[in-house]
């Protein structure tokens, strides 16, 4: 793809696309979490504990590619509505494990199906679903392969 006036707009900028498919997809999501009065972020974290049971914070940043900054406050307002308990390691006092509480584990039978019902909609078939997911994360590996080089 050559720079011409045509790479500046919108309707050709793929990094466009994808953002704003990310906050509609965040849109579609908000109606249901928030009877559960979760945030979409909030809903990764529980993912990710519902998958691993507990995890250290730097662990949970890394998978969910947040900052500690972003993670802490929503960690704690986590906490606060009784879904997880953060405590220091034992091991290693710098870090801080996160684990469910019994509320948190429970929500798990009651969103687990959310991310495949919304797809549904979306992708209309297991083929196509399947095929965007695996696009999505080759894009995403090919993003973390170009920022550990020299800056573009």
């Amino acid at each position: 793809m050559s720079a011409t006036d045509e790479t500046i707009k919108l309707d050709t900028m793929l990094c466009f696309s994808i953002y704003a498919c990310s906050r509609e997809l965040t849109r579609l999501y908000r109606p249901i979490l928030s009877k559960f009065k979760l945030t979409y972020p909030q809903f990764l974290v529980m993912v990710v504990l519902w998958e691993n049971g507990s995890c250290i914070v730097s662990d949970l940043g890394e998978k969910l590619l947040l900052d500690s900054a972003t993670l802490t406050p929503l960690l704690k307002r986590l906490e606060e509505a009784n879904l997880v308990h953060r405590k220091r390691s034992s091991v290693d006092e710098r870090k801080v494990e996160i684990s469910l509480t019994e509320k948190g584990e429970s929500l798990k039978s009651k969103l687990s199906d959310l991310p495949i019902t919304i797809f549904t909609d979306i992708c209309k078939t297991e083929e196509n679903y399947i095929h965007l997911l695996s696009q999505s994360k080759q894009l995403l590996s090919d993003i973390h392969e170009i920022a550990r080089r020299e800056p573009i």
